[in-house]
């Protein structure tokens, strides 16, 4: 698929049909898309989980109504103490990173017709706690991976775009 198709029409969908199972080369291809993903000084500091049994999907239940019925959820997350820390040293690279890699995936889940959506509507820290995850490493978002229900479609708004000259200023 042609990259600017990719991007404009890829949308976070929120009702998953869920008899469909991501296919294991689709979830390989979108995995390796993370893996690839530039990180900064290259750390790779990202940690990804695929939840997929029925007793980790619960967990997910447990902390957020947006699955909308994905039977492959992955869990994004990043090593704190693996981070590049910025002069100044108020921030560090550990969130940045994780988003390049969950973007990165997201667009190739698109592409390889999976649908997805992005989801940050839960308690990272009960989360990690639930499902046992290290305690070095802090969750940055949930991504929801299917089949769209044959009644999905984009939110309403989903192609309404400011003009760049709103967000865009050259100085």
């Amino acid at each position: 698929m042609e990259f600017t198709e990719v991007i404009k029409n890829r949308y976070s969908c929120k009702n998953f049909d869920s008899t469909k199972q991501v296919e294991e080369d689709k979830l390989q291809a979108i995995l390796e898309a993370g893996r690839v993903a530039p990180t900064a000084k290259n750390l790779q500091e990202q940690k990804i989980y695929v939840v997929e049994s029925p007793e980790n999907i619960a967990k997910i239940d447990k902390v957020t109504p947006c699955r909308y019925g994905a039977n492959t959820v992955l869990v994004v997350a990043f090593n704190k103490d693996d981070v590049y820390t910025y002069p100044g040293e108020t921030q560090d690279s550990g969130m940045e990173d994780a988003t390049i890699v969950a973007t990165h995936m997201i667009l190739a889940a698109y592409n390889a017709g999976v649908d997805s959506c992005w989801v940050n509507r839960f308690d990272p820290v009960a989360l990690a706690k639930d499902l046992g995850l290290p305690e070095n490493e802090k969750i940055l978002m949930l991504m929801d991976l299917g089949y769209a229900a044959e009644n999905a479609k984009p939110l309403p708004n989903h192609f309404s775009r400011k003009d760049l000259s709103e967000t865009v200023k050259r100085i």
